[in-house]
């Protein structure tokens, strides 16, 4: 027999600031209570779900009185699916401690002084932003706490769209998604309707069953359309059901694809991708340079906004034509083609070998004839020989993953002493960890935030270093 837990509920609670990974922070009897569900400003009631390390961990239940920056959410899934978490706050509010994170990332945890913190680039549109968005098939959809209250059998609960933060094998089954632009929903829409009046079956994650697992849509800024699905088996007559309803019903696909994947995890980064209709990649521009990007390739997923980040990085170089550049943790090689007519040469790294194959590509696409590309892991390939092969650089590009650069790689950089490095992060915390490291050589001239994901706490940083005169 379980045991009954009693509910603790602390009342009227001041929400005064944001903390790590979007969570409003207030106090009770001073000790800090990090609050799902609030903005500062906010008094509310706080339900307690977990204490960890003395500090309280809840949500709001109870509004009591909301903050002078608090919104009503566009989306009728706010608050369930997980996503836009930050979509009851207003947009100068979000700007705002989107700027305090990363300047405290630097104060707490680089400790080194930055000569200027610059104003946060916000974004022009904070609604359809997005170029890719993957939606995922459950037989199990997340029902909402009215739908359980109301004791109401729910015998076909098939559903397609987010996970539920927390629950691995459920979904939230959305209508309307304001994150991507048309035709978007509509495509969306459209495969969960054709699925339920022909009886298709929705993946089950526990179990392991089901026909349809995954869909993928990705639309470039110059209106192409990439349309992915992953199936759990290789069942050829449903398959070419839904693909032939896909292609006939929507002109605008200009790729189609499927993947039949009927492994334990969700990635396709592994798998054959089968092209049903229309070409392997989509076109996609940053100013004037073109990339085609393929169902596996990373690119920034906010293409207008990627536009000013990557100008950012242009100007923090202040290249003249004459410098040689390297790129580390290239990708499909967005920043080495983005800086190439503004440098003498370029030298893209990446881990991940198809990825370089699409760096070579879009060279060859843009007639860049001044870059080249390695395939490997950083910290392997950033040594003595390849200073010897490829000289020492005028300017160091760096966009390493979340988790920030390797120990190793920080220490080549610090070797290689090139006079300029441009860190771009996605993660302040770990770019201030590695900027902290690379200090003993390096000046922290200039930081700027640019906000790539508007409604989340997520935030992009681009700093600047200068070696140091010794």
């Amino acid at each position: 027999m379980g045991r009954n837990r009693k509910k603790t509920i602390l009342e009227n609670i001041e929400i005064t600031d944001i903390a790590d990974k979007g969570k409003a922070v207030g106090r009770h009897e001073g000790r800090v209570v990090f609050v799902a569900d609030a903005v500062p400003g906010d008094t509310v009631n706080v339900l307690i779900q977990k204490t960890r390390k003395g500090n309280l961990i809840g949500k709001a239940i109870q509004l009591i009185t909301p903050s002078e920056d608090r919104i009503e959410p566009l989306c009728k899934h706010f608050g369930v699916c997980g996503g836009c978490k930050w979509q009851h706050l207003g947009y100068a509010a979000q700007l705002k401690y989107k700027e305090q994170t990363v300047t405290n990332a630097f104060q707490r945890i680089a400790k080194v002084l930055v000569g200027e913190f610059l104003p946060i680039v916000g974004a022009d549109h904070t609604e359809y932003y997005r170029n890719k968005l993957e939606f995922s098939f459950s037989n199990k959809r997340w029902l909402t706490e009215e739908e359980v209250n109301s004791g109401e059998e729910f015998g076909q609960r098939n559903a397609l769209g987010f996970h539920r933060p927390g629950a691995f094998d459920k979904i939230v089954d959305v209508e309307h998604c304001w994150l991507q632009p048309d035709p978007s929903n509509a495509i969306r829409n459209a495969v969960r309707d054709f699925a339920l009046e022909n009886d298709l079956k929705f993946f089950d994650i526990r179990a392991q069953t089901g026909l349809l697992r995954q869909l993928y849509i990705r639309i470039s800024s110059v209106g192409e359309v990439m349309v992915l699905v992953s199936f759990y088996q290789d069942d050829k007559e449903p398959i070419t059901a839904l693909l032939n309803h896909l292609k006939e019903k929507f002109a605008e696909i200009t790729s189609l694809m499927y993947v039949i994947n009927g492994k334990k995890n969700d990635t396709i980064y592994d798998l054959p991708i089968e092209l049903w209709a229309g070409k392997p990649f989509l076109l996609e521009k940053l100013r004037d340079v073109k990339f085609k990007v393929g169902p596996k390739s990373f690119f920034q997923t906010n293409t207008a906004q990627a536009v000013k980040l990557y100008d950012k990085v242009l100007e923090f170089a202040e290249l003249t034509g004459a410098e040689s550049v390297y790129d580390l943790y290239t990708g499909i090689g967005s920043i080495a083609c983005y800086v190439s007519s503004h440098c003498k040469t370029v030298v893209g790294i990446e881990e991940v070998a198809p990825a370089i194959d699409d760096a070579r590509e879009n060279v060859a696409l843009n007639s860049i004839e001044n870059a080249t590309f390695y395939a490997g892991d950083v910290k392997d390939i950033l040594d003595e020989d390849f200073f010897k092969k490829h000289g020492r650089p005028d300017l160091v590009i760096t966009d390493p993953p979340r988790a920030g650069m390797h120990k190793n790689v920080v220490q080549s950089l610090i070797n290689l002493g090139a006079p300029k490095i441009v860190y771009v992060s996605c993660n302040p915390a770990s770019q201030a960890r590695d900027i902290s490291l690379l200090s003993t050589h390096y000046d922290v001239i200039k930081v700027q935030p640019v906000d790539m994901f508007p409604h989340t706490h997520h935030i992009e940083s681009v700093a600047l270093l200068i070696l140091k005169n010794e």
